[in-house]
């Protein structure tokens, strides 16, 4: 006795099994990251710190060196010599004082830095009762954009490193600001 499923069944199983396939066959989605903190110190001050593209090693705590060219305009760019060994190239888009805010990107990636691909950043100040807010937001892609990553490339550790990262960025910025110990 063969057994065979009614019409009305085939359809919307051929529909699961083609969205199904394809959904494992579109590669990464990109990840996004937002962090923040309160300093109590006027947004000027905090963006006379922060707004230096490639000052970050005097403020971010994991970067042991950065070296910049170009300034603060579009197409300026910074190298980072993170204190794990790794490297980071970055490109700055758009850098505007009056909004108090940047945006940059990375280069080539150094998974050893970072375990992503590629992202975007925004650093932004904003006044906040008496003192700032400062928030980076990030969007990026995974260290390995197959299928099937590693878990040290995977969305998830992407993710962890990018939080940290900014995370410890913020609290440095904040422990310079605030005459803290950063370091």
């Amino acid at each position: 006795m063969r057994f065979a499923l009614p019409s009305a069944f085939l359809a919307p199983l051929a529909a699961t099994a083609f969205l199904a396939t394809t959904a494992l066959a579109h590669g990464p989605t990109p990840q996004k990251v937002d962090q923040s903190i309160a300093i109590a110190a006027k947004p000027d001050a905090v963006w006379a710190v922060v707004g230096d593209f490639a000052g970050i090693s005097n403020w971010h705590p994991d970067v042991a060196k950065s070296v910049g060219t170009g300034g603060n305009a579009s197409g300026g760019r910074r190298t980072l010599t993170l204190k794990n060994g790794g490297t980071l190239d970055e490109g700055l888009d758009e850098w505007d004082a009056a909004k108090r805010s940047y945006s940059y990107r990375l280069g080539d990636a150094d998974l050893k830095a970072l375990p992503v691909s590629s992202y975007s950043a925004t650093l932004s100040v904003t006044p906040e009762g008496e003192g700032s807010k400062v928030e980076w937001l990030g969007r990026f892609y995974r260290g390995d954009t197959g299928n099937e990553p590693p878990e040290e490339l995977s969305d998830a550790a992407g993710k962890d490193a990018m939080n940290l990262y900014f995370s410890n960025g913020l609290k440095g910025l904040k422990a310079r600001l605030e005459g803290k110990t950063a370091r």
